[in-house]
């Protein structure tokens, strides 16, 4: 990323379960921010959350939702990342809650981002695009509810198959891909 372009702006989202202290938050969330940093972001906010459990859908709750809401306003963030792992229905319920244009992370998907700047060899390119689609399968969502069923056709008649399992065709089929490549790189470096 060149100085002069825009890094982009980041909310940081830490919660602090029973046994844990708010300082080990305050020095995760220190070490998300220099994740966010490398990964060619800057963080613009903070938000911890109290919680006894892990909110189902949001991870942080409804009324922290709201406070998150406006500090990616007043922060002019596009992008929210969360110290813990996510799942994939809690993402999609907070991106469903933020503005269109802000992208919701958890700290591996960061880190997969980070892995994906610095791969150089064609190899450690592959095994990233790897890891990427094995995050991505595991956190796809139902983002295509307004294409619920896809048409039938000649021959496929009935109610068709949804887009959800398209893309996880499609990603699956990828990664068969990419697991190919790696072995003829490797056996291509056994040779030389």
């Amino acid at each position: 990323m060149t100085a002069m372009a825009e890094r982009e702006r980041a909310v940081l989202v830490g919660v602090s379960l029973p046994g844990g202290s708010k300082g080990e938050v305050a020095a995760h969330l220190d070490e998300l921010a220099q994740l966010v940093d490398t990964a060619g972001g800057r963080e613009v906010g903070r938000l911890v959350q109290e919680r006894k459990a892990p909110d189902p859908a949001t991870f942080i709750g409804r009324g922290k939702v709201a406070e998150l809401v406006e500090a990616v306003a007043a922060g002019g963030a596009r992008l929210v990342v969360f110290d813990d792992d996510l799942s994939s229905s809690q993402i999609r319920h907070l991106e469903e809650a933020l503005p269109d244009d802000v992208k919701v992370l958890d700290r591996a998907g960061v880190i997969l981002d980070i892995f994906a700047l610095r791969a150089r060899t064609r190899e450690a390119q592959t095994q990233v695009e790897l890891a990427q689609l094995g995050y991505l399968l595991s956190h796809l969502t139902r983002r295509w509810a307004h294409l619920s069923r896809q048409a039938g056709g000649i021959g496929t008649r009935g109610v068709g198959e949804q887009q959800l399992e398209i893309d996880r065709r499609v990603i699956r089929r990828r990664i068969a891909h990419l697991r190919e490549r790696l072995g003829e790189i490797e056996r291509e470096r056994e040779v030389q």
